[in-house]
């Protein structure tokens, strides 16, 4: 008996589900005009929108650093054991491809971008980039509105400011309000991925004019391999400045003991004493010792040089930057569809929840008296 009340109470329930899906249907054929129209408001809204977001456009480059050849460094580690100089422990690779995204997106690095200069696609524009994003960078009209209504006491402070038409001097310690809105809208339209399986590297820059950000992608392409290669040779450039240090101070004690010597031979060639000749004895062997160490700072130098050429990263660029032809953003019908997904959304549940609603509101507003 309790299996055929508990199969009995099941069909009811699916029952009363299939009834209350139905009325529901019901519901919403009937007030179709209504969610149309909610659906074409929608899509108004949504190309209003599209609309008033600025295009951007974005340049792709895709490099990767070059493996070093093993029979190079070999041949190079075997002038470097010439001087007794081991290249094997050289820091060439104590920066990886992991942390390139940290430098581009660094402060330091986005300043050194501010002074660059840039000229858009028609010409009209010829300026620098911290110019640009300051006064050509357009932005839709709710950020304008928000924005000039939150800094009207910031510009009638400016009124009673002198003007200085001086060149501007960025210093990433201290940077100024507007200093800092610019690092932050680079930083944002910068984007570099890494694959570090291939250790290729993706660089791409989004601005609102096409030669602007091809200009922008190269100029960034050409900093990010100077720093790299700056940082990865900076100690074997330091021991090549104190190689060629030795080199030029032992060249010179070299110079001056085989002067000494041959002045010294000159002038006693027919002389014939003891403390004479061991004079001359003792002058051979200054030259001779600074001639040795002359020639190990000669070997030590060449085996620097040959550090630095081994610590130079080589970079293969795979896609050079070039001007884009078509915008990257907004993406015009993902939000028309996406504001006419939420407004049918909202008229459909407005159409089933709306007497819910409303008894709900009723509640709240003018509860009911409790019963004594």
């Amino acid at each position: 008996m309790s299996s055929e009340v508990q199969q009995k109470n099941t069909y009811q329930g699916e029952d009363e589900q299939d009834i209350n899906l139905i009325e529901y249907a019901q519901k919403l054929w009937e007030k179709r005009i209504f969610i149309l129209k909610g659906a074409g408001i929608a899509a108004l809204i949504g190309l209003f929108i599209a609309f008033s977001i600025p295009k951007e456009f974005t340049t792709n480059v895709k490099l990767t650093t070059e493996k070093s050849d093993r029979r190079s460094s070999s041949s190079l580690g075997a002038i470097a054991a010439m001087a007794g100089v081991n290249l094997s422990s050289s820091t060439a690779n104590a920066i990886t491809e992991e942390i390139y995204p940290d430098i581009v997106k660094s402060t330091p690095f986005v300043i050194n971008l501010f002074n660059v200069k840039v000229r858009s696609i028609d010409g009209e524009i010829q300026t620098t980039v911290f110019d640009y994003l300051d006064k050509n960078y357009s932005k839709p009209w709710w950020s304008v509105i928000k924005s000039t209504v939150f800094s009207i006491p910031s510009r009638i402070i400016r009124l009673f400011k002198k003007k200085d038409n001086k060149k501007p001097e960025f210093n990433p310690f201290n940077l100024t309000e507007k200093e800092r809105k610019i690092t932050g809208i680079l930083k944002e339209n910068i984007q570099v991925d890494v694959d570090l399986k291939t250790s290729l590297i993706d660089l791409s820059v989004t601005m609102q004019d096409p030669l602007v950000s091809a200009l922008l992608t190269d100029t960034i392409l050409k900093n990010l391999q100077k720093y790299i290669t700056d940082y990865k040779t900076n100690k074997a450039r330091n021991d090549e400045k104190f190689s060629l240090k030795l080199y030029n101070e032992y060249k010179t004690k070299y110079l001056t003991a085989q002067e000494n010597y041959a002045n010294f031979t000159d002038k006693n060639q027919n002389i014939f004493s003891h403390g004479l000749r061991a004079e001359q004895e003792r002058l051979r062997n200054e030259m001779n010792l600074a001639y040795q160490t002359y020639s190990q700072a000669s070997q030590q130098l060449q085996a620097a040089r040959a550090k630095v050429q081994e610590s130079t990263p080589a970079y293969m660029v795979i896609q050079p930057p070039m001007v884009p032809n078509r915008p990257s953003k907004p993406h015009k019908m993902i939000i028309l569809l996406g504001f006419i997904f939420f407004g049918v959304a909202g008229c459909m549940a407005w159409v089933l929840f709306k007497d819910q609603v409303i008894e709900w509101k009723n509640q709240i507003i003018s509860p009911q008296p409790k019963e004594n």
